[in-house]
């Protein structure tokens, strides 16, 4: 909570809270859960694409209204940066050679998953510029049409014209 007079940020009261919701590109629920004062949440999605991270505060709305404001640190951290390497070492006693073993294969995997990224992105602009092209295609193609219909019907419409009026 935010103390107007210090101008600072005091302790977080006992029921303080927050829910904490994430969506994958397609709406589907990766996590859902209710955190206290304070936590930290991570999670894995296999789906590329923007994902939806939602924060809800499980404080009275009057609370809020009243001038409390509440402090939120969010830090996202993305592929093996992610990871803690000196508490996985420590969790599963691995030597320093293993350790920077496993930095690697994680750096690799990371890479892959771009590069997989990458490919999908490539495919999606890809369909979009052929839905485009062919598009573009049907349109050049009914204008020309139309002109053509349009001369034509001039034509006949001026010869008619010049033959009522005697003039060839």
């Amino acid at each position: 909570m935010w103390d107007k007079q210090k101008e600072v940020f005091l302790p977080s009261t006992p029921g303080l809270g927050m829910h904490v919701e994430v969506k994958d590109p397609d709406g589907k629920v990766v996590m859902s859960r209710q955190y206290g004062s304070e936590g930290r949440f991570t999670f894995t999605s296999h789906t590329p694409g923007d994902h939806q991270i939602c924060l809800h505060s499980n404080s009275t709305r009057m609370a809020l209204f009243a001038g409390g404001k509440l402090r939120v640190h969010l830090d996202i951290q993305v592929g093996e940066h992610a990871n803690n390497y000196p508490e996985i070492a420590a969790k599963d006693k691995l030597t320093e050679l293993q350790l920077r073993a496993r930095q690697l294969l994680d750096q690799v995997e990371q890479i892959q998953k771009e590069q997989d990224y990458q490919r999908y992105r490539e495919e999606r602009f890809r369909l979009t510029s052929e839905s485009t092209n062919q598009r573009v295609l049907w349109w050049s193609i009914a204008q020309t049409v139309i002109l053509i219909l349009t001369g034509i019907w001039q034509m006949r419409h001026l010869k008619s014209f010049f033959e009522a009026k005697k003039l060839v």
